[in-house]
Order: C-alpha cells, then sequence, then structure tokens
C-alpha cells in the first residue's frame, strides 16, 4: 500500500469534519471498507462536498432507462479521455462490480469502441465523449442516432451530465493530485 498524500490539500480529520459529513463517510467505510480518497480530498470544502455529492448522487443513482453500470462506463471512458488517474481507477473499480465482469473497465478506458459491449452502448459512449470534449458541436444528429439506439430524450439528458459533471471532477482531481485508493485496483476482479 501508499503512503503518498490523498491530496495537495489539506485533508481534515474525520473528529475535526461536519457531523453531516462524517457521517456520511463513516456510512461509506462501513459499506466497502475502506474510504475513498475522494470522500477525504472534498472534505476540505464542505458546502462543496455536500453539493458534488448531492449532484453525483443525483446522476449516478437517479432511475431510468440507463443502468448504473452504463453510468459508470461513461464515467471510465471520458475520464481516461481526460486523463483522471482517479476517476478512472475508481469508477472502473465500480464498473467492474456492476457489470460483474472483470474485464470490462479495462476495455472501456483504453478504447470502448473495441470493448465487448453492445453498439447501444458504444452509442452512448461516442455521444458522452463528444459532450466531454466537443460539447459545442453537438446537434440534431446527435440526438436522431441515440433515439435510433433507443435511447429517449431523458436518457441523452443523463449521458450528457453525467460525461459534464465528471469532465469537472476529473479537473479538480488532477488539480488536487488525488490518490486512487489501492483498495481499488483489485475489486471486481
Amino acid at each position: 500500500m501508499t503512503n503518498a498524500p490523498v491530496s495537495r490539500f489539506a485533508v481534515p480529520s474525520l473528529a475535526d469534519m461536519p457531523e453531516d459529513i462524517r457521517a456520511r463517510i463513516e456510512a461509506v467505510q462501513e459499506k466497502s471498507g475502506f474510504v475513498p480518497n475522494v470522500f477525504l480530498t472534498l472534505s476540505h470544502r464542505p458546502d462543496e462536498f455536500r453539493a458534488f455529492f448531492a449532484y453525483h448522487d443525483a446522476l449516478m443513482d437517479r432511475p431510468g432507462n440507463l443502468t448504473k453500470a452504463e453510468r459508470e462506463m461513461i464515467v471510465v471512458a471520458t475520464s481516461n479521455a481526460n486523463e483522471c488517474q482517479y476517476c478512472v481507477v475508481a469508477h472502473g473499480a465500480i464498473l467492474r462490480i456492476r457489470a460483474k465482469n472483470p474485464l470490462i473497465a479495462d476495455q472501456v478506458a483504453v478504447n470502448y469502441r473495441k470493448a465487448d459491449i453492445t453498439p447501444r452502448q458504444k452509442a452512448m459512449l461516442d455521444f458522452g465523449m463528444k459532450v466531454s470534449a466537443r460539447a459545442q458541436e453537438v446537434g440534431d444528429q446527435d440526438f436522431a442516432a441515440l433515439h435510433d439506439h433507443g435511447f429517449d430524450d431523458d436518457d441523452i439528458w443523463d449521458i450528457a451530465a453525467i460525461a459534464a459533471f465528471f469532465g469537472m471532477s476529473n479537473r479538480l482531481a488532477n488539480v488536487t493530485s488525488m490518490r486512487p485508493n489501492d483498495e481499488f485496483y483489485a475489486m471486481g476482479r
């Protein structure tokens, strides 16, 4: 295991965190057996921690036509394009678990076009990547292509919102030098 800092910014001790943040972190630790470094890093700014996780949860836990694994695919593919080590590793672990597939995260991260995923999922990731890198180019043809694969407008919003949110998250993770927890590397393998 690594002893490198979690973040280049100060991380408060659990005892010094606001009660609601401490309770959330303890619940995650209880469930996973460790505290993902994103929780520690973002606890540096409690109001932003709350806003970040409220939007994260609204996007990633929202009922809809995208599965939880597909939502994670969007995160892994776009995070790789944004060179975010933390999100590729952490969400790759979650993707492996949700898809019940030990190979999928590596395939999606390296080149989703050659991954063992459906044409529908490739179209979803094509759009997510476009939103991540060239959102100004999104047009009616993109919506038509997604509609042809059975996505409705709410699904398209979800794909775009996940790609956009994680674009912000990737940039913040890179600026803070957020390190992936060692535990993530072996999860779901």
